[in-house]
């Protein structure tokens, strides 16, 4: 897989879980981190005798403001625009743990904001990372949607925008034939929203949504490729007392 949530890979997406994690404090500012991991047992299911001839060690973190350092002759060449595309991701930090020998596959995004609106998308830090390093232009990426947040203190909302229809469709066509491979299989593939607030929750626009016994949390759960085919059904307001 090139990166969370952008190039589809059958053995990946259809054995990991995507985590993503908002506290919001009563000041506006707060924190996000984006999570995968692989499912090992899932995994192994696909990867059959491949999963024991895997061989792959990476543990690496970084700030992509220092990532942007550390190419500045390529960073300096970028036009004005994308300059302020990669500028809103100089807070995030990345950590990537892929260990074949200990069984453990892992990449965490985080950042801290003052305002939620300040939150870069994660989902495309990595491929934005690697285009740094690789000189590749912004206009050759392959995402399909958009990812951002408002919240003024009582209305929060997650905002999920299709910006390639044609890649979009690309995709759904991949993940309708990926289905028919693996339906038979027990696999875990999630996508899970877990956000905590600094008021009640007076209201949810998803009712799958579960509010949790202090009444400023919740959980909502996707199928992963539910989520890859359509986005959009991952938007959703909160609205807090």
């Amino acid at each position: 897989m090139k990166k969370i949530f952008f190039a589809f890979v059958v053995l990946t997406l259809q054995s990991c879980q995507v985590t993503e994690t908002i506290h919001l404090n009563s000041d506006e500012s707060g924190s996000i981190t984006v999570e995968q991991f692989r499912d090992e047992q899932s995994y192994q299911l696909l990867a059959r005798e491949n999963y024991s001839k895997e061989e792959k060690f990476e543990d690496t973190t970084y700030v992509f403001q220092d990532y942007a350092k550390k190419y500045g002759e390529t960073f300096a060449k970028l036009t004005s625009f994308e300059k302020s595309v990669y500028e809103k991701h100089f807070p995030v930090e990345v950590k990537i743990k892929k260990s074949s020998y200990e069984k453990e596959f892992r990449t965490q995004l985080s950042q801290q904001f003052k305002a939620i609106s300040e939150v870069a998308d994660l989902y495309k830090t990595e491929d934005y990372a690697d285009n740094i390093q690789n000189n590749y232009a912004l206009s050759a990426e392959k995402h399909y949607y958009s990812v951002h947040f408002t919240f003024d203190g009582t209305r929060f909302n997650r905002i999920v925008a299709i910006t390639n229809p044609e890649e979009l469709k690309k995709q759904q066509e991949e993940i309708n034939e990926a289905k028919k491979r693996i339906s038979v299989l027990p696999l875990k593939e999630v996508f899970v929203l877990h956000y905590y607030f600094p008021k009640s929750i007076q209201s949810v626009s998803n009712p799958k949504a579960v509010v949790g016994s202090d009444k400023k949390s919740l959980l909502l759960t996707f199928s992963l490729l539910e989520v890859l085919a359509n986005p959009e059904s991952t938007n959703l307001e909160v609205v807090l007392e």
